[in-house]
């Protein structure tokens, strides 16, 4: 199911519009301020941003920028207003995939953000619901993992990477795939994020975490897991 991340500060239009996705299938979060959607475009994933141009706190153009400059590759769709021609070219250079004009007809918005979406590359397919290796058991839908027993408590992201490796286990995923596919960043974005993250599931699942059974390390490219 496709994540989307709706920024629009009309409450009318963020309510409607937000029910109107949801009722497409879509997983809806919205906000309501330019400072808000660029905290959550650069730290949850989502497969698609639609943002307005003309919002509180922090203009969307500057806000696309600023995504685009955060190493986050999310295609984006800005919502402008009739007549501003001047934003839609300047969105489409600094970052933006395709622009709705206001006021739009919502087919035509669900035939872009289709489109948009056909084009960005595809999450894998969750072939099961729960995982279980070692004394560890990962509930995918109920985003519960217990380990003996007992609750692990797992930030959002650990979560999503633990997902990640158990949808790809035996593949060997270097750290580039894994900022692309589970941060949303650029792969030319450096940072030790993963490095970080998977030693914290190594702390949190692994009976000996310096000496891992299932998170392994492949020198040179990235990681591996393996039940």
């Amino acid at each position: 199911m496709d994540s989307i991340l709706l920024v629009e500060d009309e409450h009318a239009l963020r309510m409607t519009l937000g029910d109107r996705l949801r009722k497409e299938g879509y997983l809806v979060d919205c906000a309501a301020d330019g400072e808000e959607g660029f905290a959550k475009a650069t730290q949850l994933p989502f497969d698609l941003i639609i943002l307005d141009i003309m919002l509180p706190r922090r203009d969307g153009l500057d806000v696309c920028s600023g995504i685009r400059g955060s190493g986050v590759i999310t295609p984006i769709l800005m919502l402008t207003a009739r007549g501003r021609t001047p934003d839609k070219v300047a969105g489409l250079k600094i970052g933006a995939d395709d622009y709705v004009t206001k006021p739009f007809k919502v087919p035509e918005l669900l035939a872009r953000i289709e489109a948009l979406l056909r084009r960005a590359p595809t999450r894998p397919s969750v072939p099961q619901a729960v995982y279980e290796f070692g004394r560890v058991r990962v509930d995918v839908r109920g985003t519960e993992v217990v380990r003996d027993g007992k609750v692990v408590s797992l930030s959002a992201r650990e979560f999503q990477l633990l997902r990640f490796f158990l949808e790809n286990q035996g593949t060997t995923l270097s750290r580039e795939d894994l900022l692309t596919r589970v941060w949303g960043y650029s792969a030319a974005t450096f940072t030790r994020t993963v490095d970080v993250h998977v030693a914290s599931l190594r702390q949190k699942l692994e009976e000996d975490p310096r000496q891992p059974r299932f998170f392994l390390t492949v020198q040179g490219i990235g990681y591996k897991f393996k039940a």
